[in-house]
């Protein structure tokens, strides 16, 4: 069948695209820019298609010929991500009915009790799950809770607060029963889902095999991971919104991520039914213990297939420039500097393409240590987003607070801010040969402001940019050399 995935760029549907094709399907992608998913290495064997779901003229093209679309996207982390992805689904479902399509899949989240009231994030994903229900194509919902997985949102978020607080003061949510799903095995329902018979139209939860309450995950994963038991005192006036600050402050999720999933955990998440494994009879699916050893398994081998950052960025107001080398117009700020390199251009590609996360930016850990923390407080995302990959990047992905705008491999590495400041940054990284044997190192960092703030910031960091920015120059050529050498 010919599938569209949309999302591809995302956590799930960078990992749906490629066992979509070893499952024998054509896949088509729909992504705002193709150049996100120029260097993923499925990019070849799929077809690329440049849309926007919150414009429908740009949708008939996507959706012809189309057998099975998924709708894995979503706005989350942006303050009005309920409506934009309320139409979002509409056009969607549109575009599907128009197009002839057969088969529309979407992940959702769990239902919570009909008592209750929802969070904004399960009430959103029920609102979509509605509308493509709705479209006049059969439907499937899939309802998964907490995804355990190397590199989700979620088990991030379990990881960093199991291992930095051996003692924590938790909010009564943890003692809420969830029921955990490894990724492969909603990766194998949402494949599975596409080959259902038309007159399947209908919401179906998912789950893996133990239902625990979050304390108890915290708990299993300190077993898993090899840590001491932790001490977990949960505390009934600790809010959804001071415990989202905590788990933005000590992890890498950042807050506006954080708020809507923890907001969601006030919810008990178990499935009630199972009926899919009668459509979809398989294996039965992973627990617990065993999808945190493979999650951490991925994360030690440096194989984490996609990340929870590698989605679109937060601040959509923050795209690139339309492939502006020079970023001109208007008021711009421009640290321009260059050294010369005993070293080829080989060995200076290889340090600045390994620049960030475990192997830092080269220059005053101090201050960009500070610079992440600050970024933190004022809700960013900071510094400990990190890396996928130690050694390799990719067009689109996360980069500590950057965002990979441009890579040309040998040459050229651009990166966008996505920390928070009065208006637009970038950081440009060149090595070019000489053509005696070594090569010159050049750095740019462009900035262009937004309002009287945005001036004022760039003067308040102008003194330390000498330091910052001539030590990260002078290290990463040093290194180089040395690598050189050795």
């Amino acid at each position: 069948m010919r599938c569209l995935v949309t999302g591809a760029t995302g956590y799930i549907g960078g990992r749906l695209a490629p066992r979509l094709l070893e499952a024998g399907h054509q896949v088509r992608c729909l992504a705002r820019s193709a150049g996100r998913l120029r260097d993923v290495p499925w990019a070849g064997r799929t077809e690329i298609v440049e849309a926007d779901l919150s414009e429908p003229d740009t949708l008939p093209a996507a959706f012809e010929g189309v057998d099975v679309a998924y709708f894995l996207m979503h706005s989350l982390g942006r303050p009005d991500f309920e409506r934009l992805d309320r139409e979002a689904a509409a056009n969607f479902a549109t575009a599907a009915r128009a197009a002839g399509v057969h088969r529309i899949v979407y992940l959702g989240g769990p239902e919570p009790p009909a008592h209750e009231r929802p969070s904004a994030h399960l009430r959103s994903r029920a609102e979509v799950a509605r509308i493509l229900l709705g479209s006049g194509v059969p439907t499937v919902v899939l309802r998964a809770p907490v995804i355990i997985g190397s590199g989700s949102a979620s088990f991030e978020m379990l990881r960093y607060l199991t291992e930095r607080l051996p003692v924590m003061v938790t909010p009564r949510w943890v003692n809420n029963k969830i029921q955990p799903i490894a990724v492969r095995d909603v990766l194998r329902h949402l494949i599975g889902a596409a080959g259902l018979p038309p007159e399947v139209n209908r919401g179906f939860d998912i789950g893996g095999a133990d239902v625990l309450t979050y304390a108890e995950m915290m708990q299993r994963y300190a077993r898993v991971a090899g840590l001491p038991r932790r001490v977990i005192v949960p505390l009934r006036p600790l809010s959804p919104w001071l415990s989202a600050h905590w788990v933005g402050l000590i992890t890498p999720v950042p807050n506006s991520i954080a708020r809507p999933l923890v907001a969601s955990l006030i919810h008990e998440a178990v499935a009630h039914e199972n009926d899919i494994a009668e459509l979809l009879p398989g294996p039965p699916p992973l627990g617990f213990d065993e999808s945190v050893r493979l999650a951490l398994g991925k994360i030690r081998d440096a194989d984490v297939e996609t990340r929870w950052s590698t989605a679109s960025g937060l601040n959509p107001s923050a795209e690139p420039l339309p492939s502006d080398p020079d970023w001109s117009g208007g008021s711009v700020y421009v640290d321009e500097r260059s050294r010369p390199v005993r070293a080829s251009a080989g060995e200076l590609w290889r340090v600045i393409e390994g620049v960030g996360g475990e192997n830092g930016w080269y220059s005053f850990p101090l201050a960009w240590s500070v610079r992440g923390w600050l970024d933190r407080l004022a809700g960013g995302v900071g510094l400990r987003r990190g890396r996928r990959d130690r050694d390799r990047l990719r067009v689109g992905e996360a980069l500590d607070w950057w965002r990979v705008e441009e890579i040309e491999p040998g040459t050229l590495l651009r990166l966008r801010a996505e920390m928070r400041v009065p208006g637009r940054a970038w950081l440009e990284m060149r090595a070019e040969p000489d053509g005696q044997g070594g090569s010159v190192y050049r750095q740019r960092a462009v900035f262009l402001p937004r309002g009287l703030g945005g001036h004022l910031y760039w003067a308040s960091v102008l003194p330390f940019h000498g330091v910052v920015f001539n030590g990260m120059a002078r290290n990463i050529t040093r290194t180089a050399e040395t690598s050189g050498r050795a």
